[in-house]
């Protein structure tokens, strides 16, 4: 895909000056249209130019970049986040499948970036990752309350994280349990999962198994011992696993 109308947005110069570099060398097809360094600035900005692309920097003095996508009437183009380490932020990226960049920025990852956002460009695909990623920023510090996206072989599928009651490893994909759905088969392995929900209460009991602490019902002693769930289901606990589930349950429940 050809001429990707972009616009940066970075509080700090030599930021942006190194994306801009980056992206003439490594991805021709992008075409920068405008440089921003406010968020008010950037606003008027997309505004004029209507972008295909947005690199929007979260973290910038007076208004964030999440300020600003909430004062936009519509968020109509694709958006990959450039990011310092943030704990909370780099949770909701990753629960709501959004490309994000991690500063400084690696010219092989900003490629596959680029790559993925043309494609969705091209199928008008994207914005219920953007939704999601909305959602769960608002919602910081109520980890039961967020949204995860969840890829398929069809496209994406929103879900309430506190409605899975576990998830299954099934070769390289992922078969997500719920309380009130029909299973999902995720395009992802289940280590993949476990780093993505281990803030928001889920633990690995066994290789196959990741689990909701708060669908756990009962632990059952035992070598490794088993949990029974909320939906009824009674899975093996691993030998090597027991002291984690053990350690996350105190943490979880406070007991």
């Amino acid at each position: 895909m050809k001429g990707i109308r972009t616009i940066l947005i970075d509080d700090e110069p030599r930021g942006l000056t190194s994306l801009q570099k980056l992206l003439e060398i490594n991805c021709p097809e992008v075409n920068v249209m405008q440089c921003c360094s406010t968020a008010d600035e950037a606003k008027k900005a997309i505004a004029a130019i209507g972008p295909d692309l947005v690199f929007l920097d979260i973290a910038m003095p007076g208004k964030n970049g999440f300020e600003l996508l909430q004062e936009l009437p519509a968020i109509d183009f694709e958006i990959i986040f450039v990011t310092a380490h943030d704990n909370f932020t780099t949770q909701a990226l990753h629960l709501s499948a959004v490309d994000y960049l991690l500063k400084p920025v690696d010219e092989d990852l900003l490629t596959d970036a680029v790559r993925r956002a043309a494609k969705r460009i091209g199928e008008k695909a994207g914005k219920q990752q953007i939704e999601t990623f909305m959602h769960n920023v608002a919602l910081q510090g109520a980890p039961q309350k967020l949204k995860l996206c969840i890829p398929s072989m069809k496209g994406f599928q929103v879900v309430d994280i506190q409605d899975i009651i576990y998830c299954e490893a099934s070769s390289n994909y992922t078969n997500f349990h719920f309380a009130n759905r029909s299973l999902i088969c995720a395009s992802k392995p289940i280590h993949e999962y476990e780093t993505i929900l281990e803030d928001a209460g889920f633990v690995r009991i066994h290789k196959s198994y990741l689990v909701n602490l708060d669908h756990i019902t009962e632990y059952l002693r035992g070598e490794g011992g088993s949990v029974l769930l909320s939906g009824g289901q009674e899975i093996e606990v691993s030998r090597r696993k027991k002291e984690l589930l053990m350690q996350r349950m105190k943490e979880h429940f406070k007991f």
